[in-house]
């Protein structure tokens, strides 16, 4: 028993101070994604594209809300998420640690509201996207008038497609009209 604390004293503290500092990590490393709800447009890309289903996305019409959520428990840290968001809102920042004792403090979530429709009033998207979408196109000048376009934007696909069906009378009469190519 001697030699053990006589070699003990002479080697020295071996183990690192982990839970008082912080290890040292690369800048390349993945660690915890961390979440910016002001930013995000809760499009539900990094959803599809998460090969964990650490992602997931609730939709509480009797709420008016859109709920997404992050488990860490389940996050493998491939960075697939920060990959494919559009505006950035997740990033992997360099936090290690990741011990809690509940297990619901594993949960990152953010609420979004959901958009009606103009026309019939269901609900159809969630209210940010169709603010960044109608953002975009009014920057790249692929609309002048912004009082269309967001009507255009607040009606669901089914009563775009009501008002967009065109009669089959004309559409087989175009179909006839045509000159056959050889």
């Amino acid at each position: 028993m001697l030699k053990f604390f006589k070699k003990a004293l002479k080697t020295g503290i071996v183990t690192g101070t982990d839970p008082l500092t912080p290890p040292e990590v690369d800048k390349n490393f993945r660690g915890k994604p961390e979440h910016d709800p002001a930013q995000c447009i809760a499009c539900a890309a990094c959803v599809n594209a998460c090969p964990a289903t650490a992602l997931t996305v609730e939709t509480n019409v009797a709420t008016g809300m859109q709920q997404w959520s992050l488990f860490l428990g389940r996050c493998i840290f491939c960075g697939r998420c920060e990959e494919v968001c559009p505006t950035g809102a997740i990033e992997l920042g360099q936090e290690v640690q990741l011990a809690v004792w509940n297990k619901s403090d594993l949960y990152q979530k953010s609420d979004f509201p959901i958009a009606y429709c103009k026309e019939c009033g269901k609900p159809f998207a969630v209210a940010k996207s169709l603010d960044y979408a109608q953002q975009i196109l009014l920057q790249a000048g692929q609309y002048t008038d912004k009082e269309s376009l967001t009507n255009q934007l607040h009606t669901c696909p089914d009563c775009k497609r009501l008002h967009n069906v065109t009669q089959s009378q004309r559409i087989m009469l175009s179909r006839l009209l045509r000159e056959p190519q050889l």
